[in-house]
C-alpha cells in the first residue's frame, strides 16, 4: 500500500503535509474542476488553533499524514467544502479516500475516550504508543478493530451476490458479517452464509485482507465453495441474493473495495474466456 500508518507525538509540522480535517462525519476538501483533494498544511495553518486532538498518524507516498476534528466551521475559508467519505467515490483517489476513512476512525476513537470507560477520569494520550491511558487507574485503550470475513461463494460457475438494506448505494455483493467471540475466522464464513441466506458451504479458502474503516472493522476475505441448501435469505441482513454468471453481473461495489477484488477474481476464473 501507499499508505503506512505510524506513530509519532513528536512529529514536526511541513506546508506539504497532507491534513485529514473532519466536521462530525464529514470530510474537509477542496474542489480541483471535477475532482477533490486532501488539504495540505499550507492551506490550513492558519487555522490549526481552531483545530482539535490534531495528530499525525502515517505517510501517504511518503507524505505526513495528520488528523484533526474542526468544531467549528465558521473559520474555514472559501473554497473548501465538507463532503461524506462515500459521496466521494470516484472524485478521489482511492487510496486517499481509504486513508480518509483511517482518520476518521481515529477521530472517532478520539472523541469518544476522552473519559475512562472504568472509573470515568480522565484520559491522556500516551507518547509512545497511539493509545489513551487512565491516570487514575491505569487502563489504557487502543482504537478497536472489529473484524468481518467476507467471501465469494461460487457454485458451478456462478457467484453467490446479495444485496442488503445497509448498502449505501444499489448494488449486489459478496457476503460479509462480523466475527463472533469464541470462533474461528473460517467458521464464521459457514455461519453468517448460513444465517444470511440458508445454504452450506466448504473448503473455505483465505484470499486477501483490507482495513476498512467504516466505522472500524478489518475485512478479512475468504472464497468457499457451495454445499447444500437453497437460497433462503434472512429478510434484514439480506433481502435478495442469487446465483450470476462472470458475463451477467449486476451492479457490483467499486474498485476500492476489497468486495470488488473478491467478485474480479470470480470473472478472472469463471468466466467463458478464461475456460
Amino acid at each position: 500500500m501507499a499508505f503506512e500508518p505510524v506513530f509519532n507525538s513528536s512529529q514536526p509540522k511541513a506546508d506539504s503535509d497532507f491534513w485529514f480535517i473532519i466536521h462530525e462525519e464529514k470530510l474537509v476538501v477542496r474542489q480541483n474542476e471535477d475532482a477533490y483533494s486532501i488539504p495540505r498544511f499550507s492551506d490550513v495553518k492558519h487555522i490549526q488553533d481552531s483545530l482539535a486532538g490534531a495528530q499525525y498518524f502515517g505517510l501517504k507516498d511518503g507524505s505526513p499524514c495528520f488528523f484533526a476534528d474542526l468544531p467549528d466551521v465558521g473559520v474555514l475559508a472559501d473554497g473548501f467544502e465538507f463532503r461524506g467519505i462515500f459521496e466521494l467515490l470516484g472524485l478521489l483517489e482511492d487510496e486517499l479516500l481509504l486513508v480518509a476513512g483511517c482518520a476518521t476512525q481515529l477521530i472517532r476513537w478520539d472523541r469518544s475516550h476522552k473519559y475512562c470507560g472504568q472509573c470515568g477520569g480522565p484520559t491522556q494520550d500516551k507518547t509512545d504508543e497511539r493509545a489513551k491511558t487512565c491516570p487514575d487507574c491505569g487502563l489504557s485503550c487502543y482504537p478497536r478493530l472489529s473484524p468481518a470475513v467476507i467471501v465469494a461463494v461460487v457454485k458451478d460457475d456462478k457467484l453467490l451476490l446479495g444485496t442488503s438494506p445497509r448498502f449505501r448505494t444499489s448494488f449486489w455483493s459478496v457476503l460479509a458479517g462480523f466475527v463472533e467471540p469464541g470462533e474461528t475466522l473460517e467458521e464464521c464464513v459457514v455461519r453468517e452464509v448460513q444465517e444470511e441466506v440458508g445454504i452450506t458451504v466448504k473448503n473455505v479458502r483465505y484470499f486477501d485482507s483490507q482495513p476498512w474503516p467504516f466505522p472500524d472493522s478489518l475485512m478479512l476475505g475468504f472464497t468457499a465453495e457451495y454445499a447444500e441448501g437453497e437460497i433462503k435469505t434472512d429478510g434484514a441482513e439480506i433481502v435478495e441474493a442469487d446465483w450470476f454468471a462472470a458475463d451477467n453481473l449486476p451492479n457490483i461495489p467499486p474498485k476500492v473495495s476489497i468486495a470488488r477484488r473478491l467478485i474480479d477474481w470470480f470473472v478472472e476464473n469463471h468466466s467463458k474466456a478464461s475456460s
